[in-house]
């Protein structure tokens, strides 16, 4: 894929994302850290435009889960619902006038006013394929909800994206992978962050989303905070998911496994749907 210094074979790169998706993602994730600075950005720049692809495709076919509601038309938008409407529709014709739109219904989809913050632990354990899911997630969640927010930590939480300073998807991805992994975990200087971002919003509902392994070698017991989190979601690798686990069922959470790049937008879905 790199035949010479500071070169990029994208069409080698395209057969291995025909092949395996995943492979092709973590292997570039990985070249986003090269010593060499121009393969560095040439991989960065292409594993990010593969991550928001991967993520517009779930983003455009897995809208924000939401449920049919009737309304007056007096007072929403939508369909008018003829069913519904049709007596009134009948009287206001016989009478030789128009509808009074308070008498008829329109069906529309009303979505949950949700607010999410993506924590992406980028610690010394998260490289390759976790860190090409981790930017998968990432471009999901800014794609879904530009005013999201997105926070990467390791031994402190740096915010990538959030409402008073949103970010493209691209932009909120190619810091994700520029960012040098380091060798601590503190988890739970990322879940305060979430709960001082989340703080700030109106939202009705107010989701932590935690992609990491959850094993915490720094900082103070991430088990205290996980239980003061509105509503948390731990998202953890399928082969290392023990500690993620023990932290959900601390805080009474949900844990759903991530198994790779291709995997992300299916298990975002699960995680944001109400159980």
């Amino acid at each position: 894929m790199s035949p010479e210094v500071g070169v990029l074979d994208e069409s080698a790169v395209d057969d291995l994302v025909r092949d395996d998706l995943d492979d092709a993602m973590a292997l570039l994730a990985d070249l986003a850290g090269a010593t060499d600075q121009r393969l560095r950005r040439l991989a960065g720049d292409l594993a990010a435009r593969i991550a928001v692809d991967v993520a517009r495709v779930g983003a455009t076919s897995r809208r924000a889960v939401g449920r049919p509601v009737r309304a007056s038309a007096a007072v929403t938008e939508g369909e008018l619902d003829l069913d519904a409407s049709l007596e009134a529709i009948h009287s206001s014709h016989a009478a030789g006038g128009a509808p009074d739109p308070d008498q008829l219904v329109v069906s529309s989809w009303e979505r949950p006013d949700t607010e999410v913050c993506l924590l992406v632990d980028r610690s010394g354990s998260m490289l390759g394929d976790r860190l090409a899911t981790a930017a998968v997630a990432a471009a999901a969640v800014v794609l879904r909800s530009p005013s999201s927010s997105v926070v990467a930590f390791a031994d402190r939480p740096i915010v990538l994206s959030s409402p008073s300073d949103p970010r493209t998807a691209a932009s909120v991805v190619n810091d994700l992978l520029t960012l040098r992994g380091f060798g601590v975990t503190d988890v739970a200087a990322a879940l305060r962050a979430a709960q001082e971002l989340l703080s700030r919003t109106t939202a009705t509902r107010r989701m932590t989303l935690l992609l990491s392994d959850a094993r915490a070698t720094a900082g103070s017991d991430p088990a205290v905070w996980a239980a003061t989190v509105d509503e948390l979601v731990v998202l953890a690798p399928a082969d290392d998911a023990a500690d993620a686990e023990a932290l959900a069922a601390s805080a009474a959470a949900r844990c759903v496994h991530l198994s790779g790049p291709s995997t992300v937008v299916d298990a975002l879905t699960e995680a944001i749907t109400p159980s």
